[in-house]
């Protein structure tokens, strides 16, 4: 018992209350799926257990012990090749116990009621599941329905396509909401119709506006799915999803921070973890924006695989954040999102807004292909084909004195600073290396001055002053209805490449060809034509 002892000490002292109890428990065999421990169950040795910030093993009969507090998820780490209880269309995962004796205080929207006391065994059932070291894994950023009329963009603009999708995994990487947190059923039931497991991890617009505290800004996210951070293995991978959004009440606003708890949760989940996975880091708010960035890029530096991912910004930025005493950076994506602009942008004639993202890349999801250690992302925009992958602007005309002159800008919509991009004219042109830079992307600045220049005119029509910023603001709320949502502000794009067309072409018509490589060696292409005049 000094093993135990010791353990539960340390977590008493982690856990910070004086009024800390002992949680004891079993996982174990669930053989026959009724979620109740029968006759000849056994115990699952060796499965990890935490309460949000120490991490224990259960011992060779299932057991464990784990100090708590009065506001404490207890959860389990799901091994790999077992599965927790699932519902939703088996896709939520029921792996934890909450412990609020008291509940949590009265807020806007549902909170956890009061629990009572400590059960004497808390038990968690897991069952056996195939899973390969081969999968793929759903990537979704800020679905961020304002209201149902949005939920039901999204059905037919990025959940439909992922009905029949070949994948095993999912996840939403945060903003679930737009602050409406009534909307969490919906977007949990979308997401529970694609029909595999899936995980939610919370972002800034998923939280309780009137927490008092920071510790309670995610008590309704914990009445809908439990824990906000948690990890979870599969196959040769770790997940973390982590929660990196910390309410200030005072300021009334938040910042990205994992905290000290989470930071200990992940080092004693990492300390279990086998040194040869995949560790694969999941949050809102992309990491290089996290005040103790540090604190996890330490954590991560010792092995040999990892990868972390984000949405929240609304631009797609695949980046590297450089570890001290690591020999590569470390790989972090940050997602493009489901609601592309927020829903902005003229309709289509679906009824749906095209809602072009601020880098001038569409909305959609993306694709984690998992092999062993190994991974991939492919980017899929939604309603295009697969091999949608990058937009070519060029001028419609160019005079053939003019061409050497004329840039032609391409937007590689999950390109990086390892892709490598060359065009040519024509399919017997020589390849010209792109150059990669900064800048507003053509296609999104086009649709802004587009939008902006119609509301112009019909100011001008209606005697506004179009530099009348509040008049201007509710013409265009007079508007929506016809036009759809603005579009933000463009924002520079991280993904742009340029080159100069060849001198003097012939007079006639053109293909400007363009082939992308990736940072994993896959080759994309790009085609548009062009006309030249003497």
């Amino acid at each position: 018992m000094r093993k135990w002892g010791l353990l539960l000490a340390a977590a008493a002292m982690c856990i910070g209350t004086a009024d800390a109890e002992v949680a004891r428990g079993v996982v174990y065999n669930d053989e026959n799926g009724n979620g109740q421990r029968d006759a000849g169950e056994r115990g699952v040795k060796d499965v990890c257990v935490s309460n949000g910030v120490d991490v224990v093993q259960t011992g060779r009969d299932g057991s464990y012990e784990i100090s708590v507090g009065d506001d404490t998820s207890i959860f389990v780490i799901k091994p790999s090749g077992w599965s927790p209880p699932m519902d939703h269309n088996g896709t939520v995962s029921r792996f934890y116990y909450t412990h609020k004796p008291n509940g949590a205080p009265d807020l806007k929207y549902p909170v956890v009621a009061p629990t009572g006391p400590l059960p004497a065994s808390v038990d968690f059932p897991l069952r056996r599941v195939s899973e390969g070291k081969q999968f793929r894994m759903i990537l979704l950023g800020d679905p961020q329905p304002r209201d149902q009329k949005e939920v039901d963009w999204l059905s037919h603009d990025v959940y439909t396509e992922l009905l029949n999708l070949d994948a095993d995994l999912g996840a939403t990487l945060g903003d679930l909401m737009f602050n409406g947190l009534e909307l969490y059923p919906e977007i949990i039931g979308q997401a529970g119709l694609v029909g595999v497991p899936w995980f939610h991890v919370i972002g800034n617009h998923d939280i309780n506006f009137d927490a008092k505290e920071t510790r309670l800004s995610d008590e309704t996210y914990e009445y809908y799915l439990g824990p906000s951070y948690y990890a979870s293995d599969y196959g040769k991978v770790t997940f973390l999803a982590l929660n990196n959004i910390w309410w200030k009440p005072e300021e009334r606003e938040y910042e990205g921070r994992f905290g000290e708890d989470q930071i200990a949760f992940v080092k004693n989940t990492l300390a279990h973890t086998d040194p040869d996975n995949l560790i694969v880091a999941m949050m809102h708010i992309p990491l290089w924006d996290c005040q103790d960035k540090d604190a996890l890029l330490e954590l991560l530096a010792p092995f040999q695989h990892t990868f972390s991912v984000s949405a929240h910004s609304h631009i797609q930025n695949n980046g590297f954040i450089e570890v001290p005493d690591a020999a590569a950076g470390h790989h972090h994506l940050n997602l493009m999102t489901a609601c592309g602009s927020w829903m902005g942008g003229q309709y289509d004639e679906t009824g749906i807004p095209h809602t072009m993202m601020r880098d001038g890349g569409p909305n959609g999801h993306a694709l984690m292909h998992v092999d062993g250690n190994q991974y991939w992302v492919e980017f899929k925009a939604a309603r295009r084909p697969a091999d949608y992958q990058m937009e070519i602007a060029a001028p419609e005309l160019v005079l053939s004195g003019d061409a050497a002159a004329t840039e032609v800008v391409v937007n590689f919509f999950a390109g990086s600073e390892k892709a490598q991009l060359d065009m040519r004219l024509d399919k017997s042109g020589d390849w010209i290396p792109m150059e990669r830079f900064s800048g507003i992307a053509p296609n999104y600045q086009r649709e802004y001055d587009r939008e902006n220049g119609l509301y112009r005119k019909v100011a001008e029509l209606s005697g506004i002053d179009p530099a009348d910023e509040k008049a201007m603001d509710k013409l265009k709320r007079e508007l929506m209805e016809f036009t759809g949502r603005g579009l933000p502000e463009p924002r520079d794009t991280p993904h742009l490449w340029r080159a100069h067309l060849p001198a003097d072409p012939a007079e006639g018509y053109h293909v400007i060809e363009v082939r992308a490589v990736d940072m994993w060696g896959k080759e994309h292409k790009g085609q548009r034509i062009v006309r030249v005049k003497e």
